[in-house]
């Protein structure tokens, strides 16, 4: 019996041990995306498990996680850093968007129920409605659900997309987003391309909505290479 009541305290010590992992990933994710935690900031485990009054263990797994979408990187004989954008890895990363996206929303006109493409659509009045907030920044923090292009990917069906484009590097697109400087946004220009784009969905037209997908994220390339180059 005490063996089966010592099974049950570990399990429930591993559960606890594993949602401050959760938790402290989160954490993490958001912090770096919005800038709370600079670019080239050092992690220190010593100051962030004192800061949350968490064992190494968790922490140690979280910064593990968010290393893993690319927002933290090691480099030799430093550490662990929060990812600075280099001009030529947001190419590299608006490079992989543009066919990966190009794909996702060829997919999508093919595979969106009709429910999905009314959520998509009362998106994209949303987004609409607050385009003026901010100077239009707003725009571009949308989350999850209420960001187009997360919506599009998640109704491709393609488990491979899916995992590449909104686990991997969805976060480094949000950071980009979140940090750049205003010159580089086009709030008023991205929505009428993504209306657009809503458009072929719904109309099934699977060629289009890649074409459109593919030309709306070549244009923010382009921007990048402009206004960095």
């Amino acid at each position: 019996m005490a063996s089966v009541v010592d099974n049950v305290i570990s399990n429930v010590a591993e559960v606890k041990e594993h949602t401050k992992s959760e938790s402290l990933t989160e954490y993490l994710i958001e912090a770096i995306v919005n800038g709370e935690i600079e670019p080239g900031s050092k992690i220190s485990e010593p100051e962030l498990a004192k800061r949350f009054s968490v064992s190494r263990g968790p922490l140690r797994e979280a910064i593990m996680r968010v290393e893993a979408l690319g927002l933290i990187e090691r480099i030799p004989h430093v550490g662990a850093r929060v990812t600075t954008f280099s001009q030529q890895k947001l190419i590299d990363l608006y490079a992989v968007r543009e066919a990966l996206e190009g794909m996702a929303a060829r997919l999508a006109a093919r595979c969106m129920t009709d429910d999905e493409i009314d959520a998509l659509e009362q998106v994209l009045s949303t987004h609409s409605e607050h385009i003026n907030q901010s100077d239009g920044q707003s725009y571009f923090h949308q989350h999850g659900d209420f960001d187009f292009h997360y919506c599009i990917i998640k109704a491709s069906r393609n488990t491979q997309l899916i995992t590449l484009l909104c686990d991997e590097l969805y976060h480094l697109l949000r950071m980009y987003r979140y940090q750049s400087p205003r010159s580089h946004s086009r709030p008023v220009d991205a929505l009428n391309e993504h209306l657009f784009i809503f458009q072929a969905i719904k109309n099934r037209d699977e060629e289009l909505a890649e074409m459109l997908m593919r030309r709306h994220i070549s244009g923010s390339r382009k921007l990048i290479e402009q206004q960095i180059g």
